[in-house]
């Protein structure tokens, strides 16, 4: 009966704890087009996963940074932080690259809605070296 208290008040402790932290989902409108969610990581720095498809060259792609609050000033945020990307692109095949996302966020203080603005240079490694400096995206973003 110990173990099954114990295991009951440690899955609500996690429950609880998942829920204190801030989450956001919406898109992110660039050179692709992502479904975009971030997750808050400590007090102030956020996990952000995207998964979209370009539409320009036709290939579906899956994007992640840790973001780090730089200066946050009020509602507006200034982040930075190491990223990464994937992607699928037909004959070219699977794609990968490593990078950086820089930004800046603003966040509405009446209503749980975010607009962001960032850039993601990428050095793809494969399927060749390459420098991809052009992922500029605008993110629209529910909080929750």
């Amino acid at each position: 009966m110990k173990k099954t208290l114990l295991i009951l008040a440690a899955l609500l402790g996690f429950a609880v704890a998942a829920s204190a932290q801030s989450r956001a989902l919406g898109v992110r409108i660039g050179p692709n087009t992502e479904l975009s969610y971030q997750h808050t990581m400590g007090a102030e720095n956020f996990l952000e996963v995207d998964l979209g498809w370009n539409f320009m060259h036709g290939y579906f792609n899956a994007a992640a940074a840790y973001d780090f609050m730089i200066a946050p000033v009020g509602p507006l945020n200034f982040y930075a932080g190491p990223a990464a990307d994937v992607w699928i692109a037909g004959e070219a095949g699977l794609g990968l690259g490593v990078g950086a996302q820089v930004g800046l966020e603003y966040l509405f203080p009446s209503i749980p809605f975010q607009i962001s603005l960032d850039w993601r240079p990428m050095f793809e490694l494969i399927p060749a070296t390459t420098f991809g400096w052009s992922s500029i995206g605008l993110g629209l973003r529910y909080q929750f």
